[in-house]
């Protein structure tokens, strides 16, 4: 079956327009209580969000569709998207919903689902949840004397805090450092400060004022200029980025310069690599990785393996082959000694461990390699499927075939918003902006 609302993250769209609308969530509710039904125990959901205003409706109606099912919902209230995988785990619930659209504006919204081990559904199952969907779902209601509970639950930040402390080496302290940290007035706005203050650190938060509107504007990982002057402004050993569910990571180092996933992923990968705690000689990461991260990796002994865009299929490949470090360029790192999703908090402090043993300033600790000159660029469409368009394809080939072995392209659809995303990369920068270029005009012509 082709799945019509799921992409790969879950749903996703604007508040309020289809898909993110309360019936939708309410038959969404519905059909995932029904397809996680096994047996005759009192079935159990978490429900986080992150701070969108629309996450009072949504959860509304999930909360009405679980119920109608049968099942107990427990509703977190604003918490980072891996305490509810990890949570889903801890509380032996049958599912696990996070009411978050990430990195993307307040009028976002999405739903994703964790499965009773935490991690994120397949396609499968995403795809039957949707043909439940579709099924007579008032045919499967319960009985009035078997309707779901629902309440708010206290505490469960705290253990989250506990959670993410415990993922560092018992004796360390971050006493000494001063830490600049980002919460993009989302979903980590409280656990993130807290647990870095109880852990020794000097902190200093921003983005930590949600009003509902204000997720990830001009604040967190993917807009990081405040954070780099409140780097400078209180001289920071560092800057912590979250996204807007605190399931991504980008840091800022002491001179107010950036350091994106694939950095961070060598700098946990080769320092686990010495404690002799990498698993399968490597690491995962997808295609739009730079190419640098691959020949550093390749001088260590290390190899990576790649898979499409998506932390979901990350995952999926390393628990596959037993890799244990995996992520993304925009800061999904995945650490499965850890947890089954990307933990932007976590990863964070495997990188504050590795700066305390080494002693070191961050620009140097975080700067593994020198990146191959790599170009991104967007571009939105209307509707239809341009990347099937003849013109585009020519112009794909025409690209590849000017990069040669110099360079590779990637040119994808987006999983999450209607964009056609044009990556590029080559040791010849001005060789790769052209092919660039030439590749995003063939696409605008066909977008329009």
């Amino acid at each position: 079956m082709v799945r019509k609302l799921f992409g790969t993250d879950g749903i996703r769209g604007e508040a309020n327009r289809w898909p993110m609308t309360p019936d939708i969530a309410l038959k969404v509710g519905m059909a995932a209580g029904l397809a996680f039904r096994n047996g005759g125990h009192r079935h159990r959901v978490v429900i986080g969000k992150d701070t969108r205003l629309s996450g009072y409706m949504i959860e509304n109606a999930l909360v009405a569709g679980f119920t109608a099912v049968g099942m107990d919902v427990f509703l977190l209230g604003p918490m980072p998207t891996p305490a509810v995988a990890m949570l889903t785990r801890s509380l032996r619930c049958d599912l696990g919903v996070m009411i978050s659209a990430s990195h993307n504006p307040f009028a976002d919204n999405g739903i994703k689902f964790f499965g009773p081990d935490g991690f994120k559904l397949s396609d499968e199952v995403e795809a039957r949840i949707e043909a439940l969907m579709e099924s007579d779902l008032a045919s499967r209601l319960s009985r009035a004397d078997k309707l779901g509970r629902a309440k708010r639950v206290d505490g469960e930040q705290a253990r989250y805090v506990e959670f993410a402390k415990r993922t560092l080496p018992r004796d360390m302290s971050l006493e000494g450092l001063r830490i600049a940290i980002d919460c993009a007035n989302g979903a980590a706005y409280k656990v993130a400060p807290q647990a870095l203050w109880e852990l020794g650190a000097e902190v200093c938060s921003l983005g930590v004022s949600p009003d509902g509107l204000n997720i990830n504007k001009d604040c967190g990982s993917t807009s990081v200029d405040a954070l780099c002057r409140k780097v400078h402004e209180v001289r920071a050993d560092i800057g912590i980025a979250l996204d807007g569910d605190a399931d991504r990571v980008i840091i800022v180092d002491e001179k107010g310069q950036t350091v994106d996933g694939d950095q961070l992923m060598a700098v946990v990968a080769q320092s686990w690599q010495e404690d002799g705690r990498l698993a399968a000689s490597g690491i995962v990461a997808t295609v739009m990785s730079n190419l640098g991260l691959e020949r550093y990796l390749g001088g260590l002994g290390l190899q990576l393996a790649r898979t499409k865009v998506g932390d979901r299929y990350v995952v999926e490949h390393m628990r596959e082959h037993g890799f244990n470090v995996g992520g993304e360029q925009s800061g999904h790192i995945v650490l499965a000694d850890f947890a089954t999703t990307g933990d932007g908090l976590v990863a964070a402090l495997q990188v504050l461990a590795c700066v305390k043993r080494l002693d070191r300033p961050v620009s140097e600790v975080c700067r593994r390699f020198d990146p191959v000159p790599q170009i991104l660029k967007n571009v939105r469409y209307r509707s239809g499927k341009p990347l099937e368009d003849a013109q585009v394809q020519a112009a794909i080939e025409e690209g590849r075939r000017k990069l040669g072995d110099t360079g590779r392209l990637v040119i994808r659809a987006s999983g999450t918003e209607p964009l056609i995303r044009v990556m590029g990369e080559a040791d010849n920068e001005d060789l790769l902006a052209g092919v660039v270029d030439d590749i995003v005009a063939a696409v605008s012509k066909v977008a329009a």
